[in-house]
């Protein structure tokens, strides 16, 4: 089996980050992952886990996390969600995304079983998701690692990665995001995000709203689980910022660590408090942590990828995202005008973006990723209009950025953001770099 039918297999498979709009709970069903794990011999309980879950700031505390435990000189496996220009990103090693032959070889390796599962029907059908997951747990397995830091792709309870007994549990910050699947509350957001909670295992969990704070508390005292909360038993001030990153200090439980942080956006100083929360927990040493977080790598988030003139990108797509995008904005960069390029996907508060972004925005130009779920920007711009923004609309993001481009003067911003899948578009146009496509 080669890399393109390795992707084929897992992608032929019915894909929710594709295709939403299901019922969660009749759907998903993690005796499918138990039994397709067992077949394997149950690669994922040979390396040590941390699990995270939460609304946003997941893959950036998971980033900082895994960056951490490599600096203690532990080898790492991370399993985020999802990707910006290869789905190879998604599993990756010490910081290396797996290669396109070691992908193509677990595929084999699970693809059997997999297929008897299918004709079985015992459970019903496995997903996308789920091969990709079985698949992370192979290929660390195969390397050796010593730690699994996995970041739950929608939820927590019913998630595919929520078959390990981790060494710690994570969960940043909660709020209304999937909710015709998650529910329409925080609270019930919560719970679901607080499925992942373990009998005796120790969580840490980023500031939250009352409503999730109090579900979170609750779960914990139920499953005997000690909760450390940051914002009252870990704090952090930021020191000072530029445009390569932010240094900060985090006052936690073993002591005052003067960090680095190579990711702009006040959240991410929080996010960095949660990973040195779990890290204290890991008992990893002060040094480590330090020396990790400075070496941390997580890009679309608030990314430069062009200075002349200036085009950062981020991936917010809630209202809350954007409103901590437009305020890292005002807070890093100054400019004259500001050019905003955006496309969201369907199933998101267009409106509460926009609500967020065009008091801002000087100019705007509406598009679309190639995603299947992505809005039509004639619907993006429609809601600009509402707000007495007029926004231009560009089929698609070459032509977005080409546009932006011809707007900008020297001392005028573009922003591209709306989704990540937009992000990884802009990405690849600007710098040049060849799509990797899928089958619709």
């Amino acid at each position: 089996m080669n890399y393109s039918a390795a992707v084929d297999f897992i992608l032929e498979r019915t894909d929710y980050e594709r295709w939403p709009g299901y019922a969660y709970a009749n759907r998903f069903d993690l005796r499918r992952m138990e039994d397709l794990l067992h077949r394997l011999g149950d690669p994922h309980l040979s390396a040590r886990s941390v699990h995270i879950a939460g609304s946003k700031g997941k893959g950036s505390t998971a980033a900082m996390i895994a960056a951490g435990l490599r600096a203690a000189g532990h080898k790492t496996g991370l399993y985020t969600s999802p990707h910006l220009l290869t789905l190879r990103e998604r599993i990756s090693l010490d910081g290396k995304p797996i290669l396109k032959r070691e992908l193509a070889d677990v595929v084999a390796s699970l693809r059997p079983h997999a297929e008897e599962m299918d004709r079985d029907r015992t459970y019903g059908e496995l997903t996308t998701f789920e091969l990709l997951t079985v698949a992370a747990f192979l290929h660390f397995h195969q390397k050796g690692v010593d730690f699994q830091v996995l970041e739950t792709g929608l939820g927590g309870r019913l998630d595919a990665t929520n078959v390990v007994t981790p060494e710690v549990c994570v969960i940043t910050s909660i709020s209304l995001d999937h909710q015709e699947v998650l529910g329409n509350t925080i609270a019930q957001i919560a719970a679901e995000k607080a499925g992942i909670i373990k009998p005796g295992i120790p969580v840490v969990s980023s500031p939250q709203a009352k409503e999730a704070a109090t579900v979170l508390r609750e779960t914990c005292l139920e499953r005997g689980a000690r909760l450390i909360t940051v914002g009252s038993d870990i704090s952090w001030q930021r020191i000072s910022s530029n445009l390569s990153g932010q240094s900060l200090e985090v006052t936690g439980m073993r002591g005052s660590y003067q960090l680095t942080l190579p990711l702009l956006g006040s959240y991410q100083l929080q996010n960095a408090a949660t990973a040195v929360a779990t890290l204290e927990t890991l008992d990893v040493p002060k040094e480590s942590i330090e020396v990790g977080l400075a070496n941390t790598y997580w890009p679309g988030r608030l990314q430069i990828i062009r200075r002349r003139p200036m085009l950062v990108v981020d991936g917010a797509h809630s209202s809350d995202s954007a409103r901590q995008l437009k305020e890292a904005l005002e807070q890093h960069f100054h400019f004259d005008q500001l050019i905003l390029i955006i496309g969201t996907s369907a199933d998101k508060d267009i409106s509460g973006i926009a609500a967020e972004l065009a008091p801002m925005a000087d100019s705007v130009i509406a598009t679309r990723s190639r995603h299947p779920r992505a809005t039509a920007p004639e619907a993006v711009a429609g809601e600009f209009a509402r707000l007495g923004l007029r926004a231009e609309v560009a089929e698609d993001v070459a032509q977005a950025v080409a546009k932006a481009q011809a707007k900008a003067g020297k001392r005028d911003l573009i922003c591209a953001t709306g989704s990540l899948f937009l992000v990884g578009e802009v990405i690849e146009n600007v710098k040049g770099l060849r799509p990797e496509l899928y089958p619709q």
